[in-house]
């Protein structure tokens, strides 16, 4: 069952009376008037006295570099389905084999995790966990965990590396990364 639409009753004389009184005393509010922002003059050349060096020519400032199209950024899944990524994410994938490149020079944890990458391949394995650490304290972040990307994204490496991540808590947090590698297909 519809309703029918509400008719408006005609005003009472002594309402339309009232409304006519209030509506002589009221002024229209002043009309604020945004102004555009005040545009900075450059500042004036200082002037040089005897001849006129070239100035020099300056860089424009640096663009942040933008990661290559097939190069891997952390938590970023480009070649993995919806439900795969949401499961490494979560760290709900079964972990194959761990390293800990704690406390190892830069080259001496690179050269650990590619043998350990390729082991991993080698045994089949999906998911993998590589321990950096976050780096001493009020340092910011781990020199090792900075590398990390730029070691999965090498030549030799990044064909067998299909997506990471950071961890979750249980795992080691920031400390830490979920590598999903690639499978190999058999010769």
């Amino acid at each position: 069952m519809t309703k029918a639409p509400r008719r408006r009753k005609p005003p009472v004389p002594e309402d339309a009376a009232l409304w006519e009184q209030v509506a002589r005393e009221v002024k229209p509010l002043k009309r604020r008037v945004r102004k555009a922002p005040e545009e900075k003059k450059p500042a004036p050349a200082p002037k040089i006295r005897g001849k006129a060096k070239p100035a020099a020519a300056v860089p424009p400032p640096a663009k942040p570099e933008k990661p290559r199209a097939s190069e891997l950024v952390a938590g970023s899944t480009p070649g993995v389905d919806r439900r795969t990524a949401m499961k490494l994410r979560r760290g709900e994938m079964d972990i194959g084999a761990r390293i800990d490149l704690h406390g190892y020079t830069l080259e001496k944890a690179r050269t650990r995790l590619f043998a350990f990458i390729a082991r991993a391949q080698d045994r089949g394995l999906r998911c993998v966990l590589v321990i950096t650490g976050k780096g001493l304290r009020g340092e910011g972040a781990g020199v090792i965990r900075n590398e990390l990307p730029h070691w999965l994204n090498d030549r030799d490496l990044r064909p067998g590396i299909v997506a990471f991540t950071e961890a979750q808590p249980r795992d080691g947090g920031s400390g830490a990364f979920y590598v999903y590698l690639r499978r190999r297909r058999a010769p």
